[in-house]
């Protein structure tokens, strides 16, 4: 069947958005708070490409197995955004956005995916498999465990503190066999459903496209953290706002336009998996493998965070196990995810 019309003239507009991207970050003269912009608007269409593509390829798949394709590479540009920002030495950024993706997914994204699909039901009720929330949660009370265990070392200053970077390379390592752990068997679990709208697009097409897109993500994050810190001054933000909401959201559009898009489709399923599996992919892969790779670059990352985002981390795994641990959730249910994020957004900004 092709392309339609409409998503042909989105593919172009987003080309066009990403070019001019590039033009406003080396021509002389431009604004910063205008290059932010553009960097941001292609972004948010370079993940919208990434989404389209993955789900033609995830259509010959199951819902475990098409989820974790659109969160692993829907968070390719976050990966960029954060590599470039520790090379920039905008640490608190760095962190920052890795936390604000885990509480965007977790609270925002997975709250609208909720009223999403919960108001397209007659009872008012969104259903889903259970398995994937409960998981989820696992995974992020364990990242969160060392997380804890090193804010409360520097809390009490005890010898341990003062090996910071190395606990949290173990920890990586550690969290990242339990996430492949997890992982093998969570897809081996996968079922392949029958009947469905077919994939519109041949498997080269999708895999040129996810080419293309994920390799301007990797440039068009390299604009878009060199025009974030003059944004910053300009517009008098703080950088934890910057990083848990505008960078976290920027990073993670594949999550926001997708789940909500499956959600209203009424493919439950598939729309929790979206969202829960970036949740978990953050947590206890990205952040993890990152904390390894930052031994690369000029700044290392490590799990030491600020104390009131450690609070926010724990306090949003239980709510989302509380939530979504029956594999029923409600508008109300939603809006009380949504509404945490703004209070936590809120805190951020005078950070």
């Amino acid at each position: 069947m092709g392309l339609s019309k409409l998503e042909r003239a989105i593919l172009v507009a987003i080309a066009l958005v990403t070019a001019l991207a590039g033009v406003t970050r080396y021509a002389s003269g431009v604004s910063t708070v205008l290059a932010f912009v553009i960097a941001t608007l292609a972004l948010a269409g370079l993940a919208w490409i990434v989404s389209f593509a993955t789900d033609q390829v995830g259509r010959r798949f199951g819902p475990a197995i098409t989820g974790f394709m659109q969160s692993t590479l829907g968070n390719l540009p976050e990966f960029f955004v954060v590599i470039f920002a520790l090379n920039a030495g905008q640490l608190v950024v760095a962190q920052t956005a890795i936390l604000g993706s885990i509480l965007v997914n977790a609270l925002l994204v997975l709250g609208l995916v909720i009223i999403a699909g919960a108001v397209r039901e007659r009872d008012g009720i969104m259903r889903f498999n259970p398995r994937l929330p409960n998981d989820t949660a696992t995974l992020l009370l364990v990242a969160s465990f060392i997380i804890v265990l090193i804010g409360l070392t520097f809390s009490s200053g005890d010898p341990a503190s003062h090996h910071s970077e190395a606990i949290s390379i173990i920890g990586a390592v550690a969290i990242l066999i339990v996430y492949g752990t997890w992982l093998r068997q969570y897809l081996g679990s996968d079922e392949i459903p029958h009947g469905g709208e077919p994939a519109r697009l041949a498997i080269a097409t999708s895999v040129v496209l996810l080419i293309c897109a994920g390799a301007a993500s990797a440039f068009v994050s390299d604009w878009f953290v060199h025009a974030l810190q003059p944004t910053i001054h300009t517009l008098h933000i703080s950088q934890s706002f910057a990083g848990l909401v505008i960078v976290a959201i920027a990073g993670n559009a594949v999550e926001n336009v997708a789940g909500i898009f499956l959600a209203w489709k009424r493919r439950s399923d598939l729309a929790i998996s979206v969202v829960k599996n970036s949740v978990a992919q953050i947590a206890a892969f990205l952040y993890p493998l990152l904390v390894l790779v930052s031994l690369l670059t000029p700044t290392a990352l490590t799990f030491r965070i600020a104390p009131v985002y450690i609070g926010a981390l724990i306090g949003t795994a239980v709510l989302v196990w509380q939530i979504t641990g029956d594999g029923e959730a409600t508008v109300f249910e939603g809006a009380a995810l949504i509404a945490t994020f703004v209070i936590l957004a809120t805190v951020a900004a005078f950070e």
